[in-house]
């Protein structure tokens, strides 16, 4: 069947530059569109496809819980949730989750935690310190928590009680909150995704960890889209050592099915109490089922270690094919998080990309971000640069003329 794909749709709101493809099925680490056209996924629905696309472990337990149960509201108990939650405390080192459905929901809660911490300490206008370049939502609130003056234009007023500071700089972030008593948290992503694949230092990540506690602040880690074993841990601080005291997570902890998380240390597990905050979909069985198999998969399959040798396989590919052209700043990440930084803007290569076949995103304007499940063999990863170097190649060479 051929399908013809339109720019845009009459009936569906214009909040999105669709490319002109519709996709049918997915095996693995491959999709196919509706006219039968075969792609190499690098995006795994932006660092959401776990497991890829079919998942013969994962699809089965679905189909099991739709038959039993899909949505349980949370005025009752959800067994799902505990088994989750318990082995969401087990790898992180906390104490306590709240379960809702996206990022920006679980960065929403962290954000109340973090003003409700601070009422309760008798501060009447908590501040929270941000980042530069950051991104952790698109509400009201986190969209004023976020670092990117385009997307936030048209929105105002932003939302009040945020200190934005340089990324990897414990001397701004100090000068920034001196003598300020009304600061309650540090709120970043360990590596940012939207800001272009720009990761913390981990001895950065240390020294805010000790200024936290030195000043009693919470420290607020958003593992949303580095998190869930991407960087080869299950989350992407964890290679400095330390331990957060709130992480909202979503993306790929349910495979493709929406769900989002708060995990909380024991300085911030107990803030919230019956009335300060809910969910209608949050918790529901189907999508504590996905996160339950999601993690018994990447347990029982190695994932994490797979993330971490795929990983630096593919992003040594890319040094090797691309690192030192005229055009290419730097290629970074961790794991199976990706970003090959140009000095142009390079949106273009979304479509020649997949017009060659294979998925990718350009975020930041200039840097290309590659974030394919888990499942990637060091084959495929071949595949990906087999594809997209030539590409990159031909591009910064027109461009340049």
């Amino acid at each position: 069947m051929t399908a013809l794909i339109e720019a845009s749709s009459p009936h569906v709101m214009n909040t999105y530059g669709r490319l002109p493809i519709a996709m049918s099925h997915g095996q693995g680490a491959w999709v196919w569109d509706v006219n039968g056209r075969k792609y190499l996924d690098g995006l795994g629905g932006i660092a959401v496809n776990t497991l890829g696309h079919n998942h013969p472990k994962l699809v089965p337990a679905l189909q099991d819980q739709i038959a039993k149960l899909i949505h349980c509201c949370n005025y009752y108990h959800v067994p799902g949730q505990e088994a989750l939650a318990k082995k969401l405390v087990e790898f992180s080192g906390m104490s306590n989750v709240f379960f809702c459905s996206t990022g920006l929901e679980a960065n929403e809660a962290a954000l109340k935690l973090a003003r409700k911490f601070g009422h309760d300490k008798g501060i009447e206008r908590p501040e929270i310190v941000v980042y530069e370049k950051a991104f952790h939502g698109r509400s009201i609130a986190t969209l004023s928590a976020t670092g990117n003056e385009k997307i936030q234009k048209g929105f105002g007023p932003l939302v009040e009680g945020f200190i934005r500071v340089p990324v990897n700089n414990i001397d701004a972030l100090k000068k920034a909150t001196e003598g300020n008593p009304n600061v309650v948290a540090v709120f970043f992503e360990t590596i940012q995704g939207e800001g272009g694949i720009n990761a913390m230092h981990l001895d950065y990540l240390r020294q805010v960890r000790a200024l936290c506690d030195e000043r009693d602040w919470l420290m607020m880690i958003d593992e949303v889209q580095c998190g869930m074993g991407r960087t080869g841990k299950w989350f992407a601080h964890q290679w400095a050592g330390i331990v957060p005291d709130v992480m909202p997570l979503a993306k790929g902890l349910g495979s493709g099915v929406p769900i989002g998380a708060v995990v909380a240390g024991p300085k911030a597990a107990a803030i919230f109490q019956p009335g300060n905050h809910g969910t209608t979909f949050g918790g529901n069985p189907l999508a504590m089922r996905a996160g339950v198999e999601t993690i018994r998969i990447m347990e029982e399959d190695g994932l994490l270690a797979n993330a971490a040798q795929v990983g630096e396989h593919l992003r040594a590919a890319l040094q090797r094919e691309l690192g030192g052209l005229p055009g290419v700043k730097e290629i970074r990440g961790q794991g199976l998080m990706l970003g090959i930084d140009l000095d142009r803007p390079c949106g273009a290569l979304t479509q020649r990309a997949a017009d060659a076949g294979l998925l990718l995103s350009v975020t930041a304007d200039s840097v290309i971000r590659l974030v394919p499940p888990l499942i990637l063999t060091a084959d495929e990863a071949d595949q990906i640069v087999a594809i997209l170097a030539p590409l990159v190649k031909a591009f910064l060479s027109e461009s340049t003329q």
